[in-house]
């Protein structure tokens, strides 16, 4: 491998790096998801990591190829889980810890108008496998459902903050993680490689989410940033089995905790949480259960999303040792993982990146 690891510790890094063949910044659900795909191939690497932002921790975590609003297939879904769940198995198997609880969605129908819908989606070739083609019943004294409900399968919730926690930690003691914010204006870009602070590496992958508005290589891309918040409640009388979705999700995760989610705001870009999304949460809340319940925590954060709703991947148009892996949206844990082999094919050996993901879509704006 290209990289030489020396034995004197310089500041402000933590050690001294010759030569590696990647640098990471940001560890999300992106960043971990590149790491990985780097690592199989044997390619070195090093990550920056300040822990600014929050989408990927405060995700509620859930996989499920199918949009609920209008029961249409997630682009590329099945293909995302066929990589995704693999994914959190191998790195179950690395941490001997669980991440992935599978569970069925219970999508409550608000008309028998949304009854007639479901059935038609369940004769479609790529929904068939994940719909059940049957209308139930509530099983739940404490929610309301009085057009029944409808069952996604193949669909479950990923642990996603132990899952960054652990992996942060272990890359530090693999002395592969520097904790601290990355300067762009320390960049240099030579013309078969970059230098950052003493480390040379022949490309560099930006995993900033919503952070890449303030990078100045790729600030031209179209980054919208969607806050959400959630909030924990405990309802002891809940008693879910599966998650429930309405005008809300309700996530059951145990010990009678269930994270309820999520806002939508356009306008504002701060992870704090507020007090108007927390009443609309519990408005549209209140719709969908009946028992009591206390707030045990709220949290918000900045989704990396776009205005066609694809990723962001490729490399800059005049620099091509620099590239980007964002804009992943609601959707992180599932894309992640398939998006990550196809950048890393493209990086290592010049495969052409799916259109609908290649920042080349938005190439335009870089010169306007």
């Amino acid at each position: 491998m290209s990289y030489i690891w020396g034995q004197k510790r310089q500041p402000p890094c933590k050690y001294h790096v010759v030569k590696i063949d990647y640098i990471i910044v940001g560890l999300g659900l992106a960043g971990i998801a590149l790491v990985e795909e780097l690592t199989r191939r044997n390619r070195s690497f090093l990550v920056f990591e300040d822990e600014s932002q929050t989408s990927s921790l405060v995700a509620g975590g859930m996989y499920n190829p199918v949009v609920l609003k209008r029961f249409n297939p997630v682009w590329k879904g099945a293909e995302q889980l066929g990589e995704a769940l693999p994914h959190y198995k191998r790195l179950e198997e690395k941490f001997n810890a669980a991440y992935d609880r599978q569970m069925d969605i219970l999508r409550i129908f608000k008309s028998i108008e949304e009854q007639n819908n479901w059935f038609s989606a369940c004769d479609k070739p790529r929904l068939k496998p994940f719909l059940e083609p049957t209308i139930e019943d509530n099983p739940y004294a404490e929610v309301k459902a009085e057009f029944r409900m409808g069952r996604v399968k193949g669909t479950g919730r990923v642990k996603v903050r132990e899952l960054v926690s652990d992996y942060r930690d272990h890359l530090e003691g693999q002395e592969r993680l520097i904790r601290e914010s990355f300067s762009h204006d320390d960049l240099e870009l030579n013309q078969e490689e970059i230098s950052y602070k003493g480390h040379r590496a022949r490309r560099i992958v930006f995993c900033e989410g919503n952070g890449v508005s303030e990078n100045p290589y790729f600030n031209w891309l179209p980054l919208e940033g969607t806050k959400g918040e959630l909030i924990t409640i405990h309802a002891p009388e809940l008693k879910l089995n599966e998650v429930i979705k309405s005008a809300v999700f309700v996530m059951p995760l145990g010990n009678d905790l269930y994270k309820i989610g999520a806002t939508f705001n356009w306008s504002d870009k701060t992870n704090r949480p507020t007090d108007q999304g927390r009443e609309e949460l519990l408005k549209k809340l209140k719709t969908v259960i009946s028992c009591d319940f206390e707030i045990r925590d709220h949290e918000a954060g900045v989704r990396p999303t776009t205005p066609d709703r694809r990723p962001l991947l490729g490399k800059h148009p005049d620099h091509p040792q620099l590239a980007v892996f964002n804009g992943l949206g609601t959707r992180g844990v599932m894309s992640s993982p398939l998006l990550a082999i196809q950048l890393v094919e493209h990086l290592e050996n010049e495969a052409e990146l799916d259109p609908e993901v290649d920042i080349s879509r938005f190439s335009h704006l870089l010169r306007a």
